[in-house]
């Protein structure tokens, strides 16, 4: 891990880490402190909005998650964020299911509609699949990833998740994961980044894509 942060000095980027009350948000900040990058969780939309870059975990309920987002505010300030001022952002996990257009967990709910995408059940029990998705778990990348500069395709992540978005019909660069099915395991296209999996708990390889979105 030492090759991956030598050099690094505290960064002056602010890094907003969205905090709507689901989310593993000090896991991620210990991971941002140990690349050098300071960060605030916030739950202020005015924090968000002025944020260099933004990060959106989350687990749980995609539709108690989008309530919770819009009782504060702060789904409106992320918009502004990213479709307003071009602030890059990183959905994790059900914050990556967040930015798509919407799921059908707890009822149909509509997302932040920054991926074209929409969140479904894994179907693949009869396959002999567990549902949730737990564990670690190859990811198949492109070479032109920002996300996955230096790490390679094939490389483990964790996951942990009932729910995925499918591929087709996507822009931009896609990992790819299978599990019964292949899956979207994580997405960019412009300044919008996501990964199902969990870059936070991902040893090595997870420090390294989250160090490869801050510099980008």
């Amino acid at each position: 891990m030492e090759a991956i942060v030598s050099g690094f000095l505290t960064n002056t980027m602010r890094v907003t880490i969205v905090d709507f009350g689901i989310g593993n948000l000090w896991s991620v900040q210990s991971a941002l402190r140990f690349l050098g990058y300071d960060s605030v969780v916030s739950t202020l939309p005015l924090e968000v909005e002025q944020a260099d870059a933004l990060i959106l975990p989350g687990v749980g309920s995609f539709h108690r998650a989008m309530m919770a987002l819009h009782k504060s505010n702060l789904d409106e300030a992320i918009l502004e964020a990213v479709k307003g001022r071009g602030r890059k952002i990183l959905g994790i996990c059900l914050g990556m299911q967040l930015l798509a257009d919407s799921s059908t967990e707890d009822g149909d709910t509509q997302g932040l509609c920054l991926i074209s995408a929409n969140a479904r059940r894994f179907d693949i029990q009869a396959k002999g699949q567990k549902v949730p998705h737990i564990g670690f778990n190859q990811v198949r990348s492109s070479s032109r990833s920002i996300l996955f500069k230096d790490i390679g395709s094939g490389a483990d992540f964790y996951f942990v998740h009932s729910y995925h978005l499918p591929l087709e019909g996507l822009s931009g660069h896609h990992g790819i994961c299978h599990y019964g099915r292949d899956f979207l395991a994580a997405y960019e296209n412009e300044n919008i980044f996501a990964t199902q999996f969990h870059p936070e708990k991902s040893q090595t390889n997870g420090l390294r894509l989250l160090k490869n979105f801050l510099e980008c």
